[in-house]
């Protein structure tokens, strides 16, 4: 017997409403949860790779992965400043690590070096409002929590500023994933480097062109545009790619997709928070089917625990391609990075996740070098040494409830 429409359209809603009711459940149950087994945990200390450089054209690379290490080189560049210093974090946390790059900005204000700072009003909500108390002189763009106006269904203006940015003297610039913090200084695992050569000024272009967007927010006599001289030379083998959600730009996924679809060797990347679309699945799928060796490192547990289940539900279908899966243990691993056939490599701020690749402001910069590769291919082996590999048949022999969980909350994907 066929329902009335009136009874299948309110069974659909019962349905809609149950499932959404189950799912604030479960992300309420798996948070709490997840926060009292992190109550006074400590992360355990990981390997690290020291600095290293590699001369790439008429510059240098140098990738980190402390955060002690990377602060130091930061904060020394800041000291150094004799013109000028462009400085953006997406967190930029007001404890001690926080006020050393507060304070060195002020020193450099004070000398004057034209200062020009951003931050993510939203991702700093409880970050003390004295703490953003800054030299009236230093220039100051906080990114507002909320930047649509009336404009409330215009998509592209809901992207939150991700990146990490520094640049000093259009002579050195800084890029990766690492925010300003004492978190992570130490306890968690990430990539960042340091520039110099051409791609600085591609640094210099990428925070200019966020300042002038969103300038009229900014404080510290910051309303006038920054303004650019002409580029300097153009190195073919490094690339900055910028999502621009304003501008319905995110080169970044195209970036990864193609890289993906020319591997013909292997694949090693690191991502934070892998909650990947439909077609970077795929692709990954295709790649390991025609021989290619995926490796892929997250952390074993992050952050964000309903960001973890949710990533859950892709390694079944992973893991039967072929693609191996890799999972950092002890400590976060923040990294966004991937290096691929001993040529290409990428570092930046951007995630594997609808946030990262078709919705907030990300920087990555894309390296075709083989000694860039290499260095990445060491990172990766050395990180693979904290690391267990995760099973087809240890994968499939999990419990019913873990799999209920992973199809209730697989909705979720298109959001995070």
């Amino acid at each position: 017997m066929r329902l009335p429409p009136d009874e299948l359209s309110g069974l659909a809603k019962r349905a809609l409403l149950t499932l959404f009711g189950l799912q604030v459940v479960i992300v309420t149950g798996l948070t709490l949860v997840d926060s009292y087994r992190r109550r006074g945990k400590r992360p355990r200390q990981f390997p690290t790779t020291p600095p290293d450089s590699v001369s790439i054209g008429e510059g240098t690379v140098t990738t980190y992965t402390f955060g002690q290490d990377l602060y130091a080189d930061m904060l020394d560049a800041i000291a150094g400043a004799r013109s000028q210093i462009l400085f953006e974090s997406y967190i930029w946390k007001g404890d001690e690590v926080g006020d050393r790059f507060k304070t060195a900005l002020t020193a450099a204000v004070e000398r004057g070096v034209d200062v020009y700072a951003i931050y993510d009003g939203f991702a700093n909500l409880v970050v003390s409002s004295r703490f953003k108390r800054f030299p009236s002189r230093m220039k100051v763009l906080e990114y507002p929590v909320y930047n649509a106006g009336w404009l409330f269904f215009d998509l592209r203006r809901y992207g939150r500023d991700h990146r990490k940015i520094l640049v000093v003297d259009d002579e050195v610039g800084f890029v990766g994933g690492y925010n300003i913090g004492r978190a992570y200084a130490s306890e968690w695992r990430d990539t960042h480097v340091r520039v110099t050569g051409p791609a600085v000024w591609d640094l210099k272009r990428a925070f200019a062109d966020f300042w002038n967007l969103n300038r009229l927010a900014t404080r510290g006599g910051g309303r006038r545009p920054l303004l650019l001289e002409s580029p300097s030379d153009w190195e073919p083998r490094i690339r900055v790619h910028r999502n621009i959600p304003r501008q319905w730009m995110f080169p970044i996924r195209s970036m990864y997709l193609e890289a993906i679809s020319r591997a013909y060797h292997h694949i090693y990347m690191t991502h934070a928070y892998f909650i990947p679309d439909p077609d970077f699945v795929e692709a990954l799928k295709a790649a390991a089917r025609r021989g290619v060796d995926v490796r892929l490192l997250v952390p074993a547990t992050s952050n964000h625990v309903v960001a973890d289940w949710l990533s859950r539900g892709y390694y079944g279908e992973l893991l039967a391609a072929g693609v191996r899966i890799f999972r950092f243990q002890g400590a976060m691993v923040h990294a966004k990075t991937s290096t691929i056939d001993g040529r290409w490599s990428t570092v930046g701020t951007a995630n594997i996740d609808r946030l990262s690749m078709t919705g907030n402001y990300e920087i990555n910069v894309e390296f075709i070098d083989s000694a860039m590769a290499a260095q990445m291919e060491a990172i990766f082996e050395v990180d693979l040494g904290n690391a267990t590999e995760l099973r087809f048949e240890e994968w499939e022999a999990r419990g019913v409830h873990r799999r209920f969980t992973e199809t209730v909350l697989a909705p979720l994907r298109p959001l995070l």
